[in-house]
């Protein structure tokens, strides 16, 4: 289970830990502090409630939590627009109707829609793209896509997803040379998509299997980062067609908000956009989902 008081708890002490006092106008204080950045009573105080209630808040013995309190807690503690919308996600399950579901309960089959698969054979044989669903599985990709990392159509589907391939698949540190920042995106992703879905099973599968298989994701996963990243540029090093640069966009599906649409493209003329070119003419296979 993802969410709950648990969660919240930890969320928030690693917020207010990451926080320098003089950075919110606040002195060091008298003596010797015993924890690193901001005492419960100095979020309190930067909130404008009572310690008692944000001690309750932190601990997740506060129930139905107002959005007032949790924006003046999300000011005090300067969270990031993604961090705040986490917090308000994670507080979700505390305003649940009597009788409401609580844990891992299954959500909507993830499936494609034929018009995006159609959407994904029609781009231009420079565009690599994929669509992923909750918890990073991949669940489509048109040719480049499939072929931009790892070779989708050789893999197990259920090993198909973004997060499980990036730490604990042994040829993945070798496709992004920039491993260290791939892994902190895909934790930021998978975080905020925990948020969104705090009792899908599996979210909840990916993580425990990472937690269990991965020092590296327990590090990172322990510090509680959020930061959904959707747009960038990345570094890919192919086997075949040697490394490439791409720039990423991603576009949430308005019919299906569980889904995301990743393209990559490389500039115009460039040895990269010829590079996503042969991967696309060089696949087998025609454009490929996991349901």
């Amino acid at each position: 289970m993802l969410h709950g008081e648990i969660e919240i708890s930890a969320f928030l002490k690693a917020r207010r830990a990451a926080l320098d006092p003089r950075e919110v106008g606040l002195p060091d204080g008298f003596g010797r502090r015993r924890v690193r950045g901001l005492r419960r009573e100095e979020v309190a105080q930067l909130a404008g409630i009572s310690v008692d209630y944000y001690t309750r808040v932190e601990q997740g013995r506060a129930p139905a939590v107002s959005d007032s309190v949790l924006d003046a807690i999300a000011r005090a503690l300067r969270l990031s627009d993604g961090e705040v919308t986490y917090l308000r996600n994670v507080a979700v399950p505390r305003r649940r109707p009597a009788g409401g579901p609580a844990g891992c309960v299954p959500g909507p089959a993830q499936t494609v829609r034929p018009e995006i698969r159609q959407l994904l054979t029609a781009m231009d044989p420079s565009v690599a793209a994929v669509v992923l669903g909750r918890g990073l599985d991949v669940l489509a990709w048109n040719d480049a896509g499939g072929r931009l990392a790892l070779d989708l159509e050789t893999l197990d589907p259920a090993r198909r997803n973004t997060a499980l391939l990036v730490f604990l698949e042994p040829a993945a540190r070798e496709v992004y040379p920039d491993w260290e920042e791939k892994a902190e995106e895909v934790v930021g992703n998978l975080r905020a998509d925990s948020g969104r879905h705090p009792d899908d099973p599996r979210i909840c599968e990916v993580v425990n299997e990472l937690l269990a298989g991965s020092p590296e994701f327990r590090r990172m996963w322990a510090a509680q980062g959020v930061r959904e990243c959707l747009r960038g540029t990345k570094r890919v090093r192919h086997p075949e067609v040697g490394e490439l640069t791409v720039t990423f966009e991603s576009f949430r599906l308005g019919a299906d908000p569980d889904q995301v649409l990743v393209t990559y493209t490389a500039s115009p003329g460039s040895p990269s956009e010829a590079g996503l070119r042969r991967l696309a003419a060089g696949a087998a296979v025609p454009a490929g989902s996991v349901s």
